[in-house]
């Protein structure tokens, strides 16, 4: 998992100022994760520059309960309230909750590679394997892969190409059992784990979204969330295999460039300046990774800030 740590690194330059050697390593580490190297490094610095946008934001975006021209495959609030009445308030968020983990930390990352989901609905549906929309954007000067970035996407097909050949070949050879406990498996764990990250570093009941009017970098930077990752064992072990990306990525977002064994003393800066905007959430990871399945559903509109809809969840619920 600090494998992909470092592959994160490389896309942002953050790894070596060498750039051949910074690409070499991104590319090959992204390749053996099944991830196009070029694709992500765009796909992930636009996601850094519009950091909790409900139109143009590239990943974690929310369901909009206002946008009636949503092309969700259900509406995530009248499901939760369904499934509440039909189970019980208790058992129903339950089960809720339950199907939010397993959408998000098994489905989540495949889908958002291979159609774009939980991103801005104003670049249309996005594939990060081919580099041209696969639905008309709203936006289309907003494009994922615009210019020279369609040539870069499949360059980065190559590698994902040879490494999937590979875990094919390894099945047929030795049987598919071998290869999905020593590498199919780990890797599902791997995506799981990158999408835990993800999700809790950009979402919780209380933090809003903003539009187009509203929005700025720095704005959506200051809305990212650092969590107590270094209180998942005794030790910090977890936290320090990771590199602290996720203790540390609210300075991260700030500057991208910055390496990891740099975000410490760049987040004590953050704390010591800006205590009033900085987000820290001291719940622990696994009570705060069940808060935001059950609470998280959708937004909706209120005032300037799009916040989420939990009007027909009780608060000892959440």
């Amino acid at each position: 998992m600090g494998l992909w740590v470092l592959a994160h690194e490389c896309g942002h330059g953050a790894f070596s100022k060498n750039r051949k050697l910074q690409d070499t390593v991104g590319y090959i580490l992204h390749s053996l994760f099944l991830v196009p190297y070029y694709s992500w490094q765009r796909s992930h610095a636009v996601h850094h520059r519009y950091t909790n946008h409900m139109e143009l934001g590239e990943t974690h975006v929310p369901e909009n309960m206002n946008n009636e021209d949503s092309t969700a495959l259900y509406d995530s609030i009248e499901l939760r309230k369904s499934i509440m009445d039909q189970f019980g308030e208790e058992t129903g968020i339950k089960v809720w909750g339950g199907l939010q983990a397993f959408l998000h930390l098994i489905i989540g990352w495949p889908a958002y590679l291979l159609i774009g989901a939980t991103g801005g609905p104003d670049r249309g549906r996005t594939n990060h394997y081919f580099p041209n929309p696969l639905t008309e954007p709203k936006q289309p000067k907003k494009e994922l892969f615009p210019g020279n970035w369609k040539e870069k996407v499949y360059q980065s097909d190559i590698g994902v190409a040879f490494v999937a050949a590979a875990a094919l070949a390894w099945a047929v050879c030795d049987g598919p059992a071998e290869m999905m406990a020593l590498y199919g498996g780990p890797l599902i764990v791997v995506n799981a784990w990158l999408v835990l990250y993800t999700w809790l570093q950009h979402t919780d009941v209380d933090v809003p979204h903003f539009s187009d009017n509203d929005h700025n970098f720095v704005k959506g930077a200051f809305h990212t969330i650092d969590r107590p990752y270094d209180k998942l064992d005794p030790w910090g072990v977890i936290d320090f295999l990771h590199h602290k990306i996720g203790s540390t990525h609210v300075a991260h977002h700030y500057d991208s460039t910055i390496p990891h064994y740099k975000a410490q003393a760049a987040t004590d800066a953050i704390t010591e300046n800006f205590p009033e905007i900085y987000l820290y959430d001291p719940t622990p990871i696994p009570e705060a990774l069940w808060r935001v399945c059950k609470g998280c559903a959708a937004v909706e509109k209120r005032g300037e800030y799009y916040i989420w809809n939990n009007k027909d969840v009780k608060d000892e619920l959440l």
